[in-house]
């Protein structure tokens, strides 16, 4: 499979996976929702928080390639997250909003990149101010895979809880060959 088909798959695949983690985050009641369990950010909404900081940084940083996409202008117009644990919003219902808006745009973004903008080396900071430059294609591959990462453990979080978020294997979204 070639780069940029990989890239819009996992886009489409991030949309779906996304709806689906928030569809059952949103059938739990305040409590269960913002009840610290361990994980990495706490609970379910810190977790789903941090995937938004995650994309915002990122995407951010993306804005950043001499390309300009176009389809990151409306990340250009946000303030990037200041921290890594940072609530961006208190409630399931704003959080959903917010996430379709978000993922429509990478998936935007996913059509609009060109392979010869994978190669660019991207210069940015960490959130602790270190300097790097990466190849992007390398970062996109990083983006994706910290939101599959990040979605396993709400998908046991929700499971613990009693809601089975559905199918998550990315085989699914693969499309079939003749």
């Amino acid at each position: 499979m070639e780069v940029l088909n990989h890239i819009r798959l996992m886009a489409d695949y991030n949309q779906q996976l996304n709806k689906q983690v928030c569809q059952a985050a949103g059938m739990l009641n305040h409590e269960s929702l913002v009840e610290h369990r361990g994980a990495f950010f706490g609970s379910v909404l810190g977790t789903l928080n941090h995937l938004m900081v995650g994309d915002l940084i990122w995407l951010k940083r993306f804005a950043g390639h001499p390309a300009q996409h176009v389809a990151l202008n409306p990340i250009r117009a946000t303030e990037a997250p200041v921290a890594l644990e940072q609530q961006l919003f208190s409630t399931m219902e704003g959080l959903w909003q917010e996430r379709q808006i978000l993922d429509a745009v990478i998936v935007s973004w996913s059509r609009e990149l060109k392979a010869e903008d994978l190669d660019h080396c991207l210069e940015y900071s960490s959130m602790k101010g270190v300097s790097s430059h990466r190849q992007m294609g390398a970062l996109i591959m990083h983006f994706f895979n910290h939101q599959t990462h990040h979605r396993g453990q709400l998908s046991t979080l929700l499971y613990q809880q009693g809601f089975d978020i559905g199918l998550t294997d990315l085989l699914y979204f693969i499309p079939e060959e003749s």
